[in-house]
């Protein structure tokens, strides 16, 4: 019910993406069906609707009274009035999934007044399944990681597409990093999480369920998150998107942003991991 521990949510997240992750691999990604969604909106497969159905099935038979706000299913904004609300991602990274790759996840977040307070990006084929709880730190397949001290942009390892280095980003100057990247925007927050990259970033607009378990794994690692111009990260809004997403360490998030030419960007409602958070 509404105002449970979020430890009690998580839990029932880990629950849910392991019995995703179990429905999704009796699917073989290069022959599940597949068909391209209108708008441009990208490719979908019989196993992102399987996933989905099974998804929202288990968690809102658990948990009636929360919202519900997937890639898969016609958004209805009644999730609007509900005092929690499930942001869920069935498969992250469906163009992955189809090549037959292991960098696909499944990314479930529950939000309460905009806040991610439960998350869980589970990739199955990999067997890497990170967790947060509000004020109970981060964790990946139940040992605690924490983000890199990295604090010079120079040299910085950035998970980040090609387009976000465009120089019409950059005032300055594009910044020399080490260029990565995956496929998953999930998984990209996540390896930030777990301190083997340095920061992530990306400068267009970004749907909640890509990045909301990200933000809250990330935020109990220790890191920053913000949008690109650094107000704080916010969900379940109206029309679920967010305007970028900039996540490091902090002494490297500044730096980002900085770059950006976002010099004086208010951060004053930064998601910040806070005392007591390891």
């Amino acid at each position: 019910m509404p105002g449970s521990d979020p430890a009690d949510d998580l839990r029932l997240l880990i629950r849910a993406a392991k019995a995703a992750g179990v429905m999704a691999l009796t699917y073989t990604g290069t022959t599940a069906k597949k068909w391209d969604k209108p708008k441009g909106l990208g490719p979908v497969t019989e196993a992102d609707l399987a996933v989905d159905a099974m998804l929202h099935e288990t968690l809102t038979g658990e948990r009636p009274a929360y919202g519900w706000l997937s890639e898969e299913t016609p958004d209805t904004l009644d999730r609007l009035d509900r005092e929690r609300v499930f942001i869920i991602d069935p498969i992250d990274g469906t163009r992955s999934f189809i090549e037959g790759s292991d960098t696909w996840a499944h990314s479930l977040a529950i939000a309460e007044a905009g806040r991610i307070i439960a998350a869980v990006v589970y990739l199955p084929v990999k067997a890497k399944l990170y967790a947060a709880a509000e004020g109970c730190g981060a964790s990946l397949n139940e040992q605690s990681i924490r983000v890199s001290d990295c604090s010079s942009l120079t040299g910085a390892k950035v998970l980040a597409a090609k387009p976000n280095y465009e120089v019409r980003h950059w005032p300055g100057g594009v910044p020399e990093v080490a260029r990565h990247y995956r496929p998953s925007l999930a998984y990209r927050l996540s390896l930030v999480a777990e301190g083997r990259f340095d920061a992530m970033l990306t400068l267009r607009d970004s749907w909640e369920w890509d990045i909301a378990a990200g933000d809250l794994i990330l935020r109990e690692a220790g890191a920053i998150t913000t949008t690109r111009r650094g107000a704080p990260l916010c969900f379940n809004n109206p029309h679920p998107q967010v305007d970028g997403v900039v996540a490091a360490g902090p002494g490297l998030h500044g730096a980002i942003l900085s770059g950006l030419g976002q010099i004086g960007a208010d951060q004053s409602g930064a998601h910040v991991a806070g005392p007591g958070r390891t």
